[in-house]
């Protein structure tokens, strides 16, 4: 999974520059709360939009770019949410296919389960769980008030605050334009720590209930 993530966000600078802007808010917002999104380029497309912005190529002005993926954002993850509302548990009896795997909502719920409410924030910056999370919140019927209050701040730090950070960087570093591909590399790889994290986590708590089970049944 991981290679495969790197790969694609490899190909986030060509993707850009042959999409534009208009290219960029559509994945933003399909990755944001349609479930076919979970395999784009998120982070690092919104990172190489807020450089290419700096440098005056494709991309416009980076107040245009923060506040179209910020709306982008936003406006996908109300979609996830009403789709979860509307599809309900039948989305947990979904069968696997080439696109769609039901780990990947059994992810993003147990995610849920662990932080409630602010799932809506931090599952931005989670890949993979950031498509589901607005689902599973709309199936768990999270109160909507909460859900849309919690969605705007975790769009706003995430849309803004990844394409800012690539204007900034463009800005102060100009000659790292030259070593885009190892920037992205660092994107990704920093994107999808948090989900290698959450596997380590979820593997030591597996070992020990096993290992508790084990000793309660010796006793």
């Amino acid at each position: 999974m991981r290679s495969t993530l790197i790969a694609v966000g490899l190909d986030a600078e060509k993707l850009i520059r042959s999409v534009g802007y208009f290219g960029l808010l559509a994945v933003v917002f399909a990755e944001s709360g349609i479930m076919l999104g979970f395999f784009l380029p998120g982070d690092s497309l919104l990172f190489i939009a807020g450089f290419l912005s700096y440098r005056g190529e494709v991309m416009p002005d980076i107040v245009w770019v923060s506040l179209g993926c910020f709306v982008a954002a936003v406006a996908g993850d109300q979609v996830g949410y009403v789709t979860g509302r509307r599809v309900g548990p039948a989305l947990f009896q979904r069968p696997n296919s080439r696109l769609f795997r039901q780990e990947y909502v059994d992810k993003a719920e147990g995610f849920f389960e662990r932080h409630g409410s602010k799932t809506i924030v931090m599952a931005r910056f989670v890949p993979i769980v950031r498509t589901f999370a607005p689902i599973v919140a709309g199936v768990s019927k999270m109160h909507y008030r909460t859900f849309v209050v919690f969605n705007v701040i975790g769009g706003f730090l995430w849309a803004v605050g990844i394409t800012q950070a690539g204007y900034w960087l463009g800005r102060t570093f100009p000659w790292l334009g030259e070593e885009i591909d190892k920037v992205v590399i660092l994107i990704v790889v920093v994107s999808v720590l948090p989900m290698g994290i959450e596997v380590l986590r979820h593997r030591r708590r597996a070992r020990r209930e096993a290992a508790a089970a084990v000793e309660d049944t010796a006793a």
